[in-house]
């Protein structure tokens, strides 16, 4: 490992521009579990590293609009926040899905974001890869592809996302908050993330040098029809093949309103919205879920190892939607 300047503030606008005097470079370090392996294996060579970990940005509050998430808040913490559990259940079932219980300990709300979208072949510094070498090429096209991408994807890369958070973020329609050098701005979760096209090397809309200062949830109704389906090859400590966050406001035996995000599908969480749409006053019942997954199902195309997928991905949004509603028990 290379040797690198490290540095603690202790308030944001410190942190912020620790970074910008050498942002080439430089990362902000919270919890490390996705950067410190990274480190490790050669794949990021820093020469300074900004640990926020000191920065007031730790805390779970009630606001008027919704509850707001500080960005150093642990999964941990979240998953277990009374606010979180009555409020966002759906956020608490999907982080207690990721990871292992050591890990969600560890991570960030901002740092489980902020982790790289990538396959094996990321790893491997002995294949191309668009995101580790940009315009080296992507192996895993012509590779292994079991895990990769339905929808989304492009000619330089067909990795996804590997979060749980994330989905369930996606779906709620989460906001996140973003400080710089030039100021404070907003950006709806569900854009925050990016599509690979030309350049998979950018996970993210970030700038250089802005940092995640919290993630604000509005009001919902989603607190009792809720379901996160993570379909995984061991039930500890993998990433999904196919994950379904589902949430719906049922009145009578009508879906009144309805969210459905996906994950294990695309380089950004998958937000379904036209099976959204199409939900919306229908009936509770299998054929109407039945539909509504052939409806998310538009678009996609397979690889030659997740031709599976095309299977497995409907019948888990049925599924995911069938517990939610109380059609099975979980």
């Amino acid at each position: 490992m290379n040797q690198f300047q490290y540095i603690r503030p202790s308030e944001a606008s410190g942190a912020i521009k620790s970074l910008a005097k050498d942002p080439v470079n430089a990362y902000y370090l919270a919890g490390g579990t996705n950067l410190i392996d990274m480190m490790k294996m050669g794949l990021v060579v820093p020469n300074k590293l900004v640990d926020i970990t000191n920065l007031p940005l730790k805390s779970i509050d009630k606001t008027p609009t919704g509850v707001k998430i500080g960005a150093l808040a642990t999964n941990t913490d979240v998953a277990e926040s009374s606010l979180i559990k009555t409020n966002f259940p759906l956020l608490s079932l999907a982080i207690n899905a990721g990871a292992s219980p050591q890990l969600r300990n560890m991570a960030t709300v901002g740092g489980n974001m902020m982790q790289r979208t990538r396959c094996p072949y990321f790893f491997d510094t002995a294949m191309p890869c668009n995101k580790r070498v940009p315009g080296s090429g992507c192996g895993a096209i012509a590779g292994y592809n079991r895990m990769h991408a339905l929808f989304g994807a492009s000619d330089s890369c067909i990795a996804v996302n590997p979060s749980d958070m994330n989905v369930a973020l996606t779906a709620l329609d989460a906001t996140v908050h973003i400080s710089g050098a030039k100021g404070a701005r907003t950006i709806k979760f569900a854009d925050f993330h990016r599509l690979p096209g030309d350049h998979p090397e950018l996970d993210n809309t970030l700038k250089k040098g802005e940092l995640i200062t919290a993630i604000d949830l509005p009001s919902s109704p989603f607190t009792k029809n809720i379901h996160y389906l993570k379909i995984r090859d061991r039930t500890s400590y993998a990433f999904a093949l196919v994950s379904v966050a589902a949430a719906l406001n049922i009145q009578g035996n009508t879906i009144h309103d309805v969210r459905l995000a996906m994950g294990g599908v695309a380089h950004k969480p998958w937000r379904l919205s036209s099976a959204e749409t199409f939900l919306k006053g229908k009936p509770v019942n299998e054929e109407t879920f039945k539909q509504a997954a052939q409806i998310a199902m538009q678009g996609a195309k397979a690889y030659e190892y997740n031709k599976f997928k095309l299977k497995l991905a409907p019948n888990a949004i049925i599924q995911a939607l069938k517990i939610a509603s109380g059609l099975v028990p979980a």
